[in-house]
């Protein structure tokens, strides 16, 4: 069973940086698509950018776009999520899922394995 480990999460004052991490466990990252999703307290989940293996191929959000970047390690079997000038309305718990993947400029609306999620806050 696959399975998706997130880590870096932590408390950030406003305009500081984050690196999360989704590390995989029991596949490789070769044709899987990765996507990046936040719940705030009392929101619903949102998607925020995603990745596709094949391609490398990124999307995001409007409201995270130039803030955050979205890499992979498919050596590591990791897929980082770089956060750079944070503002206190991304404070939620950030998740990574997974899918299986083959397409390269675009990705699924749904995804098959999802992480335990890791908590960011940005306060000062």
């Amino acid at each position: 069973q696959p399975q998706l480990v997130e880590s870096g999460g932590g408390l950030v004052p406003p305009g500081g940086t984050l690196r999360l991490s989704c590390a995989a466990a029991g596949f490789t990252l070769d044709y899987y698509a990765i996507g990046w999703f936040r719940q705030a307290p009392g929101k619903e989940r949102e998607g925020i950018g995603c990745i596709v293996s094949v391609s490398g191929y990124t999307n995001y959000t409007d409201s995270v776009k130039d803030r955050f970047t979205i890499s992979r390690d498919n050596v590591k079997k990791t897929v980082h999520l770089q956060m750079n000038d944070l503002k206190p309305e991304d404070t939620a718990v950030y998740y990574c899922a997974a899918r299986p993947w083959a397409a390269a400029t675009w990705c699924p609306p749904l995804y098959t394995y999802w992480g335990q999620g890791t908590q960011v806050t940005v306060a000062s």
